[in-house]
């Protein structure tokens, strides 16, 4: 059983993901899965993780080698939720195609780095790296408290920075935040309960709050890479909401193509009209949102090149404005899809893993990518 899906950052030029396992049986693990696109040969190396379940885990976008986890474990019969860094051995450190021979089969380590101590602040729901950064700062969402860390030498050690907690009636936790890479990384968002809120990291004050921002459960959060105000949310009201931070009255999209809770929504690094959500309905949705991406209009053509006849074919083209549509909808999973992520070395690529331990590993329909580029 597996729910701890992500793309191996740092790594730009193999097709990798970082999968972490649910045991309670077994030791847990961290299985590195390299694609091999030529050959569509898929390649995995087992890391033990021999701290407990992973529920989220995340990659250093400056350093192939080092991955943060949270984690349950057991203290004086509770069950907490633990956050720590680590790092591969150096072998494993960027995507190679070679297969590891059935001889070499004693599974390694990962390596602990430091614990993200996080005692008095409550359980870890998720540990984010700063986007364009050098690896060397982390926000981690425990409970109701965000706390900065700064990672010093070699990252063998945490030190946290500062924090803040949110304020209110009730039992507040987070389910889930992104680092915004925009406005120099100095915002993030955080979803809790039904609310989606700004934060800025140098003040660690609220700069705008999404109230009732989904009729239940917010589960996940991600920023348009392109356009810096924009940011997609989703949740237990089996809804995709897009949203512009200036203005939080009433989101500028919805999508409402999932049957069950919809679990993660993400944006594509590159092409920001393309966006992937994955659901407990046990399906992964493509969905073309042109209307709100960058390039709202396509690709215009230049009067000059065009001839009378087709200049007037053209002319209609442009009139009709492209449909925001669902391109494609993956049917590969017969359990919940817990999480889905572009690969950060090919664009066209994306990988979605279900709680039975299934990874299916897809791509943008050949069509729409030449749409797209052409």
């Amino acid at each position: 059983q597996a729910r701890a899906l992500t793309p191996q950052t740092a790594e730009t030029d193999a097709i990798r993901f970082l999968v972490g396992t649910q045991s309670l049986r077994y030791d847990n693990q961290i299985h590195i899965i390299d694609f091999d696109d030529e050959n569509n040969i898929i390649n995995k190396n087992v890391l033990l993780h021999q701290v407990g379940e992973i529920w989220h885990i995340s990659t250093s976008p400056a350093d192939k080698g080092v991955l943060a986890t949270c984690y349950n474990k057991t203290s004086d019969s509770k069950v907490v939720t633990c956050a720590a860094v680590w790092r591969m051995p150096k072998e494993l450190e960027s995507g190679s195609h070679e297969s590891p021979d059935d001889s070499s089969s004693n599974t390694q380590t990962l390596e602990l780095l430091c614990h993200l101590d996080n005692t008095a602040h409550g359980n870890m729901a998720c540990v984010m790296w700063e986007p364009m950064g050098d690896g060397k700062k982390i926000i981690s969402l425990a409970d109701n408290n965000i706390l900065l860390w700064d990672l010093q030498e070699s990252s063998s050690k945490a030190v946290l920075s500062s924090s803040t907690a949110l304020e209110g009636k009730g039992q507040l936790k987070f389910t889930s935040g992104r680092w915004s890479p925009h406005h120099n990384c100095t915002q993030i968002a955080t979803a809790n309960d039904t609310t989606v809120r700004g934060w800025d990291t140098r003040s660690m004050r609220q700069i705008y709050c999404i109230e009732n921002a989904h009729g239940q459960l917010v589960r996940d959060l991600d920023f348009n890479p392109n356009k810096q105000y924009y940011l997609a949310s989703c949740g237990d009201d089996c809804k995709v909401k897009f949203w512009d931070t200036r203005n939080v009255a009433e989101p500028v999209k919805t999508l409402e193509e999932h049957s069950h809770w919809v679990w993660n929504v993400r944006y594509n690094h590159s092409h920001d009209q393309l966006i992937l959500t994955g659901s407990s309905d046990s399906r992964v949705i493509l969905s073309n949102m042109v209307s709100i991406s960058s390039e709202p209009f396509g690709h215009m053509v230049d009067d000059d090149e065009l001839s009378d006849q087709e200049d007037q074919h053209q002319e209609e083209k442009i009139k009709e404005p492209l449909q925001d549509s669902v391109i494609a909808t993956y049917e590969e999973h017969e359990d919940s899809v817990y999480a889905v992520e572009w690969s950060s070395a090919d664009p066209w690529l994306f990988a979605s893993l279900s709680y039975d331990g299934r990874l299916v590993i897809n791509r943008v329909p050949r069509a729409l990518k030449y749409h797209i580029l052409l």
